[in-house]
């Protein structure tokens, strides 16, 4: 019976393998034992702890904050729209506002929930900047870095306890997810996407170096902690100009004024 077990659980994982690896979506985005689908459901129980846990995630009112949230979702149907996210019809690109203004962060679970903590909205300054951070994280998703992560971090065994909604799991997971540090080659890989994201449309392509331009400008003061094992923020600036340049990107379009009005929508 033992024997029957492993080589049952084997199958399965190369059945699952197969389906993660040869989905046409997925060519170049490396090796992944989960499927699309997976993705999805893993994205959706999280998504569903975190909108659970008011105290440790408190979410501003999408009905309170109408404007604000309109804003940030014209922004990332202005990305999706340009036809070079791959998985813009898979997954579900949903945004929610994380108030804490002492977090400049944002981040995206697999199947695309995307979270923005009001930190990092106060702490850009403009629409193209925003918009390169949005691209960024909507790559990892898109290139489907955080199971590719996890695998490594857990092993199969932790992300089909998830699927199989195993709380303990999940909550661990969670935690992982929101944390989680990305290889540099995963990091340059998204800023890569980022600027081919924002390249069809009339913004600055680069508006995501706008960013590491105002963490390099504070030194070592107020520096996220994920900073420490991401390459360093001056190669990121000129990444992120010269695949602006590579790529023929012409729009120079910030919207400055508009994102500031935004954020003035922000509580404070």
């Amino acid at each position: 019976m033992k024997k029957f077990n492993v080589l049952a659980i084997a199958s399965i994982l190369l059945v699952i393998s197969a389906c993660g690896i040869f989905n046409s979506k997925n060519k170049g985005k490396g090796f992944n034992l989960f499927t699309v689908q997976q993705d999805v459901e893993l994205g959706a129980q999280v998504a569903a702890e975190i909108d659970a846990d008011a105290k440790t995630y408190p979410l501003l009112d999408s009905i309170k904050y109408k404007e604000v949230y309109q804003y940030v979702y014209n922004v990332r149907d202005k990305i999706l729209n340009t036809g070079e996210v791959d998985f813009k019809d898979d997954f579900k690109w949903r945004l929610r506002i994380i108030h804490d203004d002492s977090t400049l962060n944002a981040f995206c679970t697999p199947g695309g929930y995307i979270y923005i903590y009001t930190g990092i909205l106060k702490f850009l300054d403009s629409e193209d900047e925003f918009a390169g951070v949005l691209g960024h994280e909507i790559a990892h998703a898109d290139l489907r870095h955080s199971t590719r992560q996890m695998t490594k971090l857990f092993g199969v065994q932790v992300l089909l306890d998830v699927l199989a909604q195993d709380k303990a799991a999940l909550k661990q997971v969670t935690a992982a997810l929101i944390g989680l540090k990305f290889s540099r080659k995963h990091e340059s890989e998204s800023d890569a996407r980022s600027v081919k994201y924002l390249c069809p449309t009339d913004y600055n392509a680069a508006g995501g170096a706008g960013f590491f331009r105002k963490i390099e400008a504070m030194g070592g003061s107020r520096v996220p902690e994920f900073m420490s094992t991401h390459p360093n923020p001056a190669d990121r600036i000129e990444s992120f100009e010269n695949e602006k340049i590579i790529n023929g990107c012409q729009g120079a379009q910030t919207y400055q004024t508009a994102y500031t009005a935004m954020v003035a929508r922000l509580p404070q």
